[in-house]
């Protein structure tokens, strides 16, 4: 019989400063060694629950809570917060927000000096868990210092060294590349083959995750468990569509295709889906497509002309970067974490100035122009939005460029709450900043920016943390001011993203510009995706198996098709 590691019995919660609750009569058991995977849109409570689980609720987010939750065998509000990070160790969707030591091997240990570890025996689990996550060779590293994914090893190592029955991971790829992303789930997964332990997983990405078995995905809705399914039984459901999660790209294809996806088909991967149902309507309706692989002809609004620039001379990090923004366009800029993505943004923001080489705005050299004169023209959101918030509620925060422009308080609160609304915030818009998730918090930024119309917007990683919904209508919103005008330029990881709104995509590796292109073939091409450290996406590997089309062209009329879907 099956041993329950974590057991919730018509539990319900209600945060201290809300008026109903953010969880309705739970009911959801996970056994002893299963991987589970919980999805939901935005604000649904799944992460309530994981805070539920791992002790932060009632300990840090205080609340009213009725019902029953067993961890371990033991009612939760009968152990302390010490006690239950024994038994659920967490990897939060933040590692900057996670670490404690000067370096890594400090990091890993600091479990381990609290309980009064000996030094030898601390030695040997804080070595044995960097081992365990590939990870030994980092331990005297700066945690600060590392990429994504190294600091999601970090992280991992030290929870893993708390031998914590329950691995709890909060979104775990919100931050990282495709193919550290992939690296991470087959991380996750390798750990728990070989450790057996209980593996809980809360994330957007359903079809990154499902790049490895899961035993259960659970569907998070309006606070309450709106499915507890095999990935086969869920993909087949339909559900996903009607809670705003987004499906399988390869799915979305068959789907548009006319063909009927059932559980016996094996859908949960584009490897074991069996395609032999569907191949004739797969092959008509791509006889029936067109795709666009054409280009923006307008005039260049932002050109970087053999842009080269390093932190120190010894340390270059762009080699003589040359590209064109056309007035206009909706491009991306993409590549491995520390490629230089970051880097051009902040150089056309003027936080740097290159080593060599110039960068025009409207064929004028911007060489001489002060940060806050270029602001006046291109507005820039950072990847981490608590480098941006300076303010403690959200409607004065976003409200805060109008009023230092001197804008009047009535158009400000127009402007401001206009903005609110399509971004998915303004029922929160008296709430505190600190009471938002990550998401929310990045969306707050995105309105802050967006509030001001600039001429050119500068997004870095504008999806990350951002469940379906919210995402397609923040994109929408960018589309619509695209439309009038605004250039957008997007430094991002999502091939989601890349493929349904890019026009264009530029791509980096180390340093050098290595592709410009229409994402279709930029997303298939096999060398370009393993130098930046993407990846060919469903639809690529649908095409190879099916053999019906190149890839590049199956990809570019599902682009054409998927956009004429949503824009009518």
């Amino acid at each position: 019989m099956r041993k329950p590691v974590i057991q919730f019995q018509d539990f319900s919660f209600q945060y201290r400063a809300q008026s109903e609750p953010t969880l309705h009569h739970i009911n959801l058991t996970i056994y002893e060694g299963e991987k589970v995977l919980i999805v939901g849109p935005s604000g649904s409570g799944k992460s309530t629950l994981s805070h539920c689980m791992n002790g932060l609720i009632p300990f840090f987010y205080q609340g009213e809570i009725s019902g029953s939750l067993h961890i371990g065998g033991q009612e939760s509000r009968e152990l302390g917060i010490a006690e239950l990070s024994d038994r659920v160790g967490t990897v939060l969707q933040d590692p900057d927000g996670q670490f404690v030591g000067l370096t890594v091997a400090e990091d890993i240990a600091f479990k381990l000096e609290n309980d009064t570890v000996p030094q030898a025996e601390m030695i040997r689990r804080v070595t044995g868990a960097a081992e365990t996550v590939e990870f030994a060779a980092f331990l005297e590293a700066s945690p600060q210092s590392l990429s994504g994914g190294q600091k999601q090893k970090t992280t991992l190592a030290g929870v893993l060294v708390s031998e914590a029955d329950v691995l709890l991971f909060d979104e775990p790829l919100a931050s990282l590349d495709p193919y550290t992303g992939r690296m991470t789930v087959d991380l996750i997964d390798r750990i728990h083959q070989e450790t057996g332990r209980t593996i809980v997983i809360i994330e957007h990405r359903l079809e990154d995750m499902l790049h490895r078995h899961v035993d259960r995905i659970i569907v998070v809705n309006d606070g309450r468990i709106a499915a507890d399914m095999t990935p086969a039984e869920l993909l087949c459901s339909g559900l996903l569509r009607q809670t705003g999660i987004r499906e399988p790209l390869y799915l979305n294809a068959l789907r548009y295709a006319g063909c009927t996806v059932t559980p016996e088909m094996q859908p949960q991967h584009i490897d074991s889906i069996q395609l032999d149902t569907c191949l004739p309507l797969l092959t008509e309706w791509y006889n029936k497509q067109q795709g666009d692989m054409s280009f923006s002809t307008a005039e260049p609004v932002l050109e970087l002309q053999n842009v080269s620039f390093g932190y120190s001379k010894s340390n270059p990090v762009l080699h003589d970067v040359s590209l064109t923004v056309r007035r206009g366009e909706m491009i991306c800029i993409a590549g491995r974490n520390g490629a230089g993505k970051s880097t051009i943004s902040k150089l056309i923001c003027g936080f740097y100035r290159p080593t060599s080489g110039q960068i025009l705005l409207n064929g004028r050299n911007l060489a001489k122009d002060t940060i806050k004169e270029r602001a006046d023209k291109i507005g820039f959101v950072m990847q981490n939005p608590n480098h941006m918030i300076s303010k403690p509620l959200i409607y004065d925060e976003v409200a805060l460029g109008l009023r230092t422009r001197g804008v009047p308080e009535e158009e400000v609160q127009q402007r401001v709450h206009d903005v609110l609304q399509v971004c998915g915030l303004y029922p929160f818009r008296s709430w505190p900043v600190s009471a938002l998730s990550y998401g929310q918090k990045k969306r707050v930024t995105i309105a802050s920016i967006l509030v001001l119309r600039p001429e050119i917007l500068i997004l870095d990683e504008p999806t990350a943390g951002q469940d379906y919904r919210h995402y397609n209508e923040m994109m929408e919103f960018l589309m619509e001011l695209n439309a009038q005008g605004i250039t957008i330029m997007m430094i991002t990881h999502d091939m989601y993203l890349m493929m349904e709104y890019g026009q264009r995509t530029i791509v980096l590796s180390e340093g050098r510009k290595i592709a410009d292109d229409v994402p279709a073939r930029v997303l298939s091409d096999e060398a370009i995706v393993a130098a930046a450290h993407l990846k060919t996406t469903s639809l690529h590997e649908l095409a190879q198996r099916s053999g019906v089309g190149k890839p590049s062209e199956l990809v570019s009329r599902f682009i054409s098709y998927d956009r004429g879907i949503r824009q009518s």
